[in-house]
């Protein structure tokens, strides 16, 4: 049995919320909130903050953006708000949001309330006993990939989502928006990444199909069931969900793959798929055109681009740290961890692979 507050930890001194505003709120606005606030704060997260609220044996999870500044259209609470009050019927992995405040003199930001799915999550490694079950871990995998394909076969106005984003010119807008983004991130210690930008500009392939993308979708953004971990219980982080080309979302995935004979375990943000059991990304690849009937034909643009995009997105968490926005001491190596992300997505442009 797992502890109850074992995925949590004391809120960090940096980023407590100010409950003498919060706990009146919730109690007026929050069906159930009833009695005294506790307050616990999730760890595992890079970026938004994500907070256990408990009134009783009642719990919920709270979600607001990072601190300081963050990039035009990121850790939008808003529109993943309007995501979870409306998927769930049709996504049942989604959790369900119930309440959304935009007054910024209760917490500092926009931060909304969302239901509590119990599971847990495989980060940088897998945890004992499931790291020698690669029966289970095939599972894992084959359920990472047809969660995804399941999730772009969802009609986005079937679940209120059909004016979500704009689909068209959508891949050209990623590579620019996410170019700029890099630019303005920039940190003296991080090399330049030209030769990258410029092949991604020169080599943009042509949409195909339009889906419903979760646009953050990996490993530790699921939750999987404590007894089976083939069994996904939750699928988290939707604040980047759009329209859009489908393989984006899944180049993403495969771009996180780790496989034994390249160092996976090595490369920052790597998800432990080198671990015996898991699909290599060539057959990740296939399950996915199966069970989606996308043509991938395009797919090792759409990998080469998500090593650029985690690349920035790296950066813009190692920023933050620089600046003195958060003094989380896990960011304090990252420069490092994107230098090395920009360096594996060009080889990757030399070799032509996945």
């Amino acid at each position: 049995m797992i502890a109850r507050d074992a995925d949590t930890i004391d809120v960090r001194p940096e980023e407590r919320v100010d409950t003498a505003r919060l706990e009146p709120y919730l109690h007026e606005h929050l069906d159930g909130a009833q009695g005294a606030l506790e307050l616990r704060q999730f760890g595992g997260g890079h970026a938004n903050l994500t907070y256990l609220i408990r009134f009783g044996e009642r719990e919920w999870v709270l979600r607001r953006p990072p601190l300081g500044p963050v990039a035009p259209g990121a850790h939008d609470m808003r529109r993943e708000y309007r995501v979870l009050s409306t998927l769930h019927p049709g996504y049942p992995l989604a959790p369900q949001a119930y309440l959304l405040c935009t007054d910024h003199s209760v917490i500092g930001a926009d931060f909304f309330v969302m239901e509590r799915r119990h599971g847990v999550a495989f980060r940088r490694d897998i945890p004992a006993p499931w790291r020698d079950r690669p029966d289970v871990l095939r599972g894992v995998g084959e359920s990472l990939v047809d969660n995804l394909a399941t999730l772009h076969a969802v009609d986005p106005a079937s679940v209120g989502l059909g004016e979500l984003g704009k689909p068209d010119g959508y891949i050209e807008r990623q590579v620019y928006g996410w170019i700029e983004r890099w630019h303005n991130a920039l940190t003296p210690d991080v090399g330049a990444a030209e030769p990258f930008t410029g092949w991604l500009r020169q080599t943009i392939p042509a949409a195909r199909r339009t889906a419903l993308l979760h646009n953050d979708y990996k490993l530790d953004n699921t939750l999987l069931d404590a007894e089976n971990p083939a069994k996904t219980v939750a699928v988290l982080d939707w604040d980047m969900c759009t329209r859009g080309e489908a393989l984006m979302d899944f180049g993403e995935l495969l771009a996180l793959w780790g496989e034994k004979d390249d160092g996976g375990d090595q490369l920052h943000g790597r998800m432990p798929t080198w671990r015996a059991g898991f699909m290599t990304r060539r057959e990740a690849a296939e399950r996915y055109a199966n069970r989606s009937g996308e043509d991938v034909s395009d797919l090792h643009w759409y990998v080469v681009f998500n090593y650029f995009r985690f690349a920035v997105i790296l950066q813009q968490i190692y920023i933050r740290y620089v600046r003195g926005q958060t003094h989380d001491e896990r960011f304090r190596d990252m420069g490092e961890a994107v230098n090395a992300v920009v360096e594996r997505g060009l080889a990757l442009i030399d070799s032509g692979d996945i």
